[in-house]
């Protein structure tokens, strides 16, 4: 029992602070290789135009803007740089695909901008953890 005890109640000083590092990692590349980098050929390909504008700005801008916070804001997650400033655009692009992109669609399709929002939320909650630039940047 006492071997329970220890992986339930004391795990290892750093052990938080590994699991926000993978937390970090594992957002930040999903968010990049799973919708950022498309996103950003597009808008590289001059095809801008056929991405949805659910805030009235243009479809470009809008393309640009969501480019910006999942190619560039998720490196610096990688990197646990600026985390907390540069999770805003993050959640707030997460916001947007749920309740303005696919508010209407079914769950299985909203579950992706739920479950990011939800985890940048807690990352922006807890900060990035012990293993980040940004730890290195108070110094």
């Amino acid at each position: 029992m006492n071997r329970l005890n220890f992986l339930l109640i004391d795990l290892p000083p750093k052990s938080k602070d590994l699991g926000l590092f993978f937390l970090r990692l594992i957002l930040g590349g999903g968010m990049l290789f799973g919708h950022g980098i498309g996103k950003m050929q597009l808008l590289f390909s001059g095809n801008g135009n056929s991405f949805p504008d659910v805030l009235g700005i243009g479809s470009e801008l809008s393309l640009f803007l969501a480019v910006f916070a999942e190619v560039f804001c998720s490196l610096l997650l990688i990197l646990g740089a600026f985390t907390r400033i540069a999770l805003i655009p993050l959640i707030f692009t997460m916001c947007i695909a749920f309740f303005l992109v696919h508010f209407s669609d079914p769950f299985a399709t909203q579950e992706k901008a739920v479950l990011y929002g939800a985890a940048y939320l807690a990352l922006f909650l807890t900060g990035p953890g012990f293993y980040a630039l940004d730890e290195k940047l108070k110094k």
